[in-house]
């Protein structure tokens, strides 16, 4: 059997000019760079001030959390809390379902890779299904800072299996690129 020939075709752009995502957006859903300060002895990155006015609530828990090369955590979604989540080390791929009926955004799939050469800080509004995957070839981290405390009584999270009628989104190689793993 004859290979079938590939066709080259044009990806189109990601940014703007002025280096701003050409995504569709979800409302609430807000990130801000985060720049690490980098000298010979090593780099400090501030994750969160209050003085950015980037989330009104306080700081009232924070921990963090692992992600393994290929492994996936999906899907999640808080009825009551916002995830405030800082990105610290690997590359991940976070995805965002708005499932919340009365947003403007409802519907809308938002995908994103970080890593430690992209830190950010976000915020995940309650009623946004989200997912992470590490696409990177070791451990990764982020922090979350919660604007509520976890109740392990009665945890304020629904889950979905990674592969479901709900999202319009499959975790795993990128269409189009050569598997990384």
């Amino acid at each position: 059997m004859k290979p079938i020939p590939a066709v080259p075709t044009q990806r189109p752009s990601t940014a703007t000019p002025d280096g701003q995502w050409k995504t569709p957006e979800i409302a609430g859903l807000i990130f801000r760079r985060l720049t690490p300060m980098e000298d010979e002895r090593g780099d400090l990155t501030e994750l969160f001030r209050a003085d950015w006015g980037f989330h009104a609530d306080p700081v009232v828990q924070m921990y963090r959390v692992t992600v393994r090369p290929g492994a996936i955590k999906a899907w999640n979604l808080h009825k009551l809390q916002d995830d405030r989540i800082a990105i610290i080390d690997g590359t991940l791929r976070w995805a965002f379902y708005d499932a919340r009926p009365e947003s403007p955004t409802h519907g809308n799939l938002l995908v994103r890779t970080f890593s430690e050469r992209n830190r950010h800080l976000f915020v995940i509004p309650s009623g946004v299904w989200h997912g992470v995957e590490n696409v990177g070839t070791h451990d990764a981290a982020f922090i979350n800072f919660p604007t509520t405390l976890y109740n392990h009584e009665s945890p304020d999270r629904l889950c979905l299996p990674v592969e479901n009628s709900l999202i319009p989104f499959a975790f795993g190689p990128t269409p189009g690129l050569p598997a990384s793993r």
